[in-house]
């Protein structure tokens, strides 16, 4: 007779998950907004943010005015955050900042709504708009709330996000570069160094920004090739004063040696560019 106990136990198992799943059930189609209410916490606070949020999006509209209603909204902010749908926990967190400013709520809201927008922030092969978006929203975040607990981990997130802009505006310069758009390619390096000088790419974009100078002047039409050699000579200046190791340098003193050559050329009355 022991044979059968698993099978009973496995009966009994089932009878239990239909009962709870006929109760759920019984939640969604009833008209007790307070028990309704009751049971979207117990789920809440019990890590079953699927039933909670179904519940609490039913709920929000209708606890309007009650007491009920600030941790409500909260809460449904958070189950679309636990699940992942960091579109709607922006929304519905930045909404519940705006509507309870004060609430001991508030400060969590705001940083969940930034965290939602980093979490929601592309590959930087991807366009950057929602990166910048979470990045703004991080920095109004610190400002409101400068000694708030999530400081450090908000501060991780700005630089993490940060570093993709920077390794998008990199890659961006060096496709230019790789395609041969040689004059898109020195003003995108030349953006790229102003605006993450500290960026461990630089001695790379110093050098590729030497380099599209260089075959951009090579290329020119003769009218323009005097300018465009002569804009050669301070870029690998900078490269040589910079990086004085850096492992270019041959190919960039090349670069400048040629390109003198070539200025000295155009230099000389009656005397065609090579």
């Amino acid at each position: 007779m022991l044979h059968f106990r698993p099978a009973i136990f496995i009966l009994f198992l089932s009878t239990l998950l239909l009962a709870s799943c006929t109760g759920y059930q019984k939640l969604l189609k009833s008209g007790d907004v307070t028990k309704k209410y009751e049971a979207a916490v117990q789920y809440y606070e019990k890590g079953d943010f699927f039933k909670a949020g179904t519940l609490l999006e039913d709920l929000v509209p209708l606890l309007k005015g009650r007491p009920e209603a600030e941790k409500a909204q909260f809460y449904f902010a958070n189950t679309n955050y636990k699940q992942r749908n960091y579109v709607l926990s922006a929304y519905y967190f930045k909404a519940f900042s705006e509507t309870y400013p004060n609430s001991v709520y508030t400060e969590e809201s705001a940083f969940l709504y930034a965290k939602s927008l980093f979490r929601d922030s592309p590959e930087f092969e991807l366009d950057q708009t929602n990166t910048y978006t979470a990045i703004e929203a991080i920095q109004e975040f610190l400002n409101r709330f400068p000694e708030s607990k999530f400081r450090p981990e908000a501060e991780s997130m700005s630089l993490e996000l940060q570093k993709k802009l920077e390794s998008k505006a990199y890659e961006s310069a060096r496709l230019y570069y790789q395609i041969r758009y040689y004059q898109s390619a020195v003003t995108a390096f030349t953006s790229f160094q102003q605006q993450f000088p500290a960026s461990p790419y630089n001695e790379q974009a110093a050098f590729l920004k030497l380099s599209a100078q260089y075959s951009l002047a090579k290329e020119s039409v003769p009218e323009k090739q005097l300018e465009r050699y002569r804009e050669v000579i301070p870029f690998y200046q900078y490269l040589l004063d910079t990086y004085p190791q850096s492992k270019n340098l041959k190919a960039a003193e090349n670069m400048y040696v040629s390109a003198q050559e070539e200025i000295a050329k155009l230099k000389t009355p009656g005397t065609a560019a090579n």
